[in-house]
Parts: C-alpha cells; structure tokens; sequence
C-alpha cells in the first residue's frame, strides 16, 4: 500500500505594492520547479478600482488585471508577474492555508491586519517580515514589528531587510539582501526562495537589530532629502547625514532593544540600505520635496509623487519622537528629534544643520 501524497507547502504574500510586487515576481519564479511547493502563490491585494489614469483598464478591479494582464499597473507598472501568482483580495482567503507568510504592507497598516487573521491561519506557520517601520499604538509601548506578528499570530517571525530599491530589483539589478531568523533554518527555507544570481541573500541571526535598520533608516533618508532640499547635491553634508544617522540607529539599538550585533551593521541591511535609501528611495524623494515647498504639506506631496506607495519616514519619525519625549532622551538623537520637528513645520528645513552641529558624537568624545 502506498503511501499518502505529503501535502506542499504553500505560500501567501501578505501586500501587493511597489515593493510586494517585486518581491511576488522573485517568489513567483522561483517556487516553479520546487517539487516541495504549490506552485500557485496567494497574494493579498486590497481591492481598488482602477480610475481613469488608466485608460483602456479604467473602471477595472486591480485584482482583476493583476490575474489577467499578469501585471500591477498601479504599483509595478511594466514589469510582467508569474502566471502562477493570484490576486487575492480577502486577506484570510489569501492566508488561512498558507505554510509561509511573507508581510509587506506599508507598517501603518500592519496592526489591522494581524488582528484579522489571528486564529485563521495554520498553527505550523512561518512569517517573515519585509516591513518598515515599529509598533506603538498605545504610545508608550515602542515594540519591533517582527514581535508583534509573533505575539498575534503564535508564529516565528524573521526578517528580510536591506538594499533593495523595488524597480531595480524587479528589473534585475544586482543587488544584495539580508534575511535574519532567530532559527537560521528558518531562513535557509526563505533563501531557497528568493535567492537569484542577481539577489543575492544573506542569512543571520540577528533578527532585532536588522529590523531595526530597517525602520529607522527611513528617518535618516528624509534627513537626507531635506538636505537636498535646501542646499543642493553636497556630498559632504549628506554624507554627514548618514554617519550621524547611523549612530543614532545604533544608540537607539543598544539603548532600547539591547543584545544584537555590531555586525548587523555591516550586513545589507545596515550601512547598505541606509545609503542607498539616502540616495533614492521615497523617504529622500519626498523630504527632498518638502525641504524645498513650504507652502505643501507631506500628504499633499505623498499624493503628488509616490503614486498611491506610503510615506515611511515621518511617521516613523513622530513614532520614535513620542518615544524619546516619553523617556527624557530627545536630546541623544538629534537628528530623529529634528526631522520630526521639520515635518510638523515647526523649525525650518535649514534647522536641520543647527542641530547637528553639536551633535552628542561631536561634543561628547
């Protein structure tokens, strides 16, 4: 007598923008002749109709054209999705069977989304994580978003951080990425995955200070595009920008999630990311903007530039603001305190040089 068929493995994408779309066309590709995996792939998509901006697709459900024309146009516009990849647009559906969740939703909406599929997936799953930001609904609670998936849903969660501007990933750019999983075969799994010639994947343990890099970097490439904003491409100054920054990341590590890695810092989701979030990037795009309009407000710029894709950076920044404010710190970091200072208009752009001048790393070494 044979034995029953053991069932494959299946993954859900939990997001469907610019950056989750990217990621689906790896996973989507990959998955094909992995005997061990379903190959259709669920991906959540949250439901819009398509306006007139669209043309010939007007009128149409995104979802729709995603399973049909196998392409976001909103989101990834010219870039061809897998075949293999389905528009979803209940969350549930797209998640209750899955055996590895991949979340990649703007982080503002994370919270929502985990209260709706607590008890409605797999017991045996496996979450990772590719979002941006960190959790603080109560305001007094500053907490990693990895945590929290894990805490809602009872699954272990890790994550994937780094160097990674979506286009050019979807394009097939090199490039490099970091997965950390408290249990690396956890992440060995993820690698097997995403991995290509052209993106090339790390795996380390250090699941906290990677994720880390990955929210606060956001702040740091607004700075950067408010330094754009005001004086132009100095290199220097912006490269000041970055060093200040990423000292500020690591005191904000050791300072309340202490016990990662200096290490992590060197990985693709340290150093890498924030210099290349610093140079492009939404964050650096519209601080860019912001610096150089003061008579437009952030939402009025979010809707102009990044076409329906969330602003990351000045939410993160009234996030750890409230954080410091509450711990008597918002003197250590400088740099966090005034980019949140500039996006409520309440120094100018041109302030931002003033408080870095004397800085902690300058005055007290």
């Amino acid at each position: 007598m044979s034995k029953a068929a053991k069932p494959k493995l299946r993954i859900a994408i939990v997001g469907s923008g610019n950056w989750g779309s990217a990621i689906a066309k790896i996973l989507g590709k990959n998955v094909q002749p992995m005997a061990d995996f379903e190959k259709t792939i669920q991906m959540y998509v949250f439901e819009e109709t398509l306006d007139d901006t669209f043309g010939l697709l007007k009128g149409r459900k995104l979802t729709d054209v995603i399973n049909k024309e196998h392409e976001n146009v909103k989101y990834l516009k010219g870039h061809k999705l897998p075949e293999n990849i389905h528009a979803e647009p209940d969350l549930v559906t797209a998640c209750k069977d899955a055996d590895y969740l991949v979340f990649v939703l703007p982080h503002q909406f994370i919270g929502k989304a985990l209260d709706s599929l607590v008890g409605k997936i797999k017991p045996t799953a496996v979450s990772m994580s590719l979002v941006k930001g960190l959790y603080n609904p109560e305001k007094n609670n500053m907490r990693l978003l990895s945590t929290v998936i894990t805490e809602k849903l009872k699954t272990p969660c890790g994550v994937l951080m780094g160097a990674n501007v979506a286009n050019e990933v979807a394009e097939g750019a090199f490039c490099e990425t970091t997965i950390a999983f408290q249990d690396e075969n956890h992440g060995e799994v993820f690698k097997k995955l995403l991995q290509t010639p052209d993106f090339r994947v790390n795996v380390i343990k250090d699941a906290k200070n990677a994720e880390l890099c990955g929210a606060l970097k956001n702040i740091v490439a607004f700075a950067a595009g408010i330094c754009d904003g005001v004086y132009g491409e100095k290199t220097n100054t912006k490269a000041a920008i970055i060093r200040l920054g990423l000292c500020e990341i690591m005191h904000f590590a050791d300072t309340f999630f202490p016990g990662g890695s200096r290490e992590t810092y060197l990985e693709s989701c340290g150093v890498a990311d924030l210099i290349t979030s610093c140079f492009g990037g939404r964050n650096r795009k519209v601080g860019e903007a912001f610096a150089a309009c003061e008579t437009k407000t952030l939402d009025d710029l979010t809707k102009e530039l990044l076409a329906g894709q969330q602003l990351q950076g000045a939410g993160t920044a009234e996030e750890v603001n409230t954080f410091l404010a509450q711990k008597g710190k918002e003197k250590e970091y400088p740099l966090f305190t005034a980019v949140h200072q500039i996006c409520k208009r309440s120094i100018p752009p041109k302030a931002l040089i003033d408080a870095l001048r004397n800085h902690p790393e300058h005055t007290d070494k």
